[in-house]
């Protein structure tokens, strides 16, 4: 009921990314209800169904991170003087932000069957009422069961994840006090930040070398291939666990590129622009790194996609992948983008009372959108090259 009542009383644009995560929800259990649909309608091809669910973590684990990161900028798990007296501490709060989290994801899921089931033809509300019912497999019926416990895998992952993640000790601190310029406090911040680069680095290699030795060895049986969407040919599993392993350490080296991106703009003799700029990337790592990091994961995952499937989107050519797998890949573009955004606007969010305090002192609000122009071009800079560097490796033991 608190939660409710707080989101009745919540600013517009908290009330549009909750909006935007029952939405992202409900895409998710839409393509959780379609592959049980295809498992009923088919049982004798029970391991295409395995895969069509395996597929599916992929957008419900960008659907969970999208709804951790709009949780974490949420106003009302804010820490404020008072709540302690009422029972509302941090452990509370962060049992609220899960609560909420749930909340939103459930919504999504409860559309997700409702708009299922009109497009199968099972409710007559609308004049879209069976328009899919071949696609959907609409002649068999559904063991509600598996419903039920499909459309609530998301609320549950979601709120789990907000619970551990907002955990007293786990959420950051909403801004400069003065005692944190003191060395001794940024110190162990700045080495967890970037101590995470070089097991990405190894990841990304070891699993570029992965899928490089799996496609010059022996080729597997038919039966050991894994079908990827649009394609006839299947994949080893070896070249696809490369693959997931490289988007891993892009995810795990995220924070580390970001926190070295803020040190290369502050080497040297740097002006207030620079210098401003770097000392905000290097605090603000912690907290965009990681968003940042599956941002280019998903980027150069995009870019395997049109080196296997660029000569089906000519005009001359077949679909590469059906309406579903398009929904699929779109949804999880949206999301890790989305989280991004979100995670910038709270570093941006968190930094209100130091750039308050600079325009005080008379420092130029020019000079503030300039370095806010310097640190984008400098992750732009980075994130771009490295990403279609390992695109393009990825994407050649899999065009062979």
């Amino acid at each position: 009921m608190l939660s409710l009542r707080l989101a009745r009383g919540a600013h517009p644009l908290v009330l549009v990314r909750r909006l935007l995560v029952a939405a992202a929800a409900a895409g998710v259990g839409f393509l959780l209800l379609c592959t049980l649909g295809h498992a009923v309608a088919h049982p004798k091809e029970a391991e295409g169904s395995v895969v069509r669910l395996l597929w599916c973590v992929v957008p419900l684990a960008a659907v969970v991170q999208f709804a951790v990161a709009v949780a974490r900028t949420d106003p009302a798990i804010r820490l404020r003087e008072g709540l302690d007296a009422v029972g509302l501490g941090p452990v509370a709060l962060s049992l609220l932000a899960a609560v909420s989290t749930a909340l939103s994801c459930g919504v999504g899921s409860c559309a997700a069957l409702l708009i299922y089931l009109e497009l199968r033809g099972n409710l007559h509300l609308t004049s879209l009422s069976g328009s899919a019912t071949k696609l959907l497999d609409g002649g068999e019926p559904l063991p509600w069961a598996a419903v039920l416990t499909l459309l609530s895998l998301l609320p549950v992952l979601a709120a789990a994840a907000c619970a551990v993640m907002l955990r007293p000790g786990e959420q950051a601190p909403e801004g400069p006090g003065p005692d944190d310029a003191s060395p001794a406090v940024k110190a162990p911040e700045a080495k967890r930040t970037y101590s995470g680069l070089p097991w990405g680095v190894a990841v990304i290699a070891t699993g570029l070398a992965l899928e490089s030795y799996a496609s010059n060895g022996s080729a597997p049986p038919a039966e050991a291939l894994l079908n990827l969407p649009g394609r006839a040919d299947g994949a080893s599993p070896g070249l696809v666990g490369g693959w997931l392993l490289a988007c891993l350490g892009f995810c795990l080296a995220g924070p580390g590129l970001t926190h070295w991106c803020g040190v290369l703009l502050s080497v040297g003799r740097p002006g207030p622009v620079r210098l401003l700029a770097g000392r905000i990337l290097q605090d603000a790592a912690p907290r965009l790194g990681r968003p940042l990091g599956v941002l280019c994961a998903v980027a150069s995952g995009a870019l395997v996609a049109v080196e296997l499937y660029g000569a089906a989107w000519e005009p001359s050519g077949a679909r590469p992948f059906g309406p579903l797998t398009g929904l699929g890949a779109a949804l999880v573009m949206a999301c890790v983008t989305a989280t991004a955004l979100t995670a910038a606007l709270d570093t941006r969010q968190s930094r209100a009372d130091t750039a308050a305090t600079l325009l005080r002192l008379g420092i130029p609000a020019s000079l503030l959108r300039s370095a806010a122009a310097v640190r984008t071009c400098a992750l732009v800079a980075v994130m771009a090259p490295l990403t279609w560097v390992v695109g393009e490796l990825a994407a050649m033991p899999l065009t062979r």
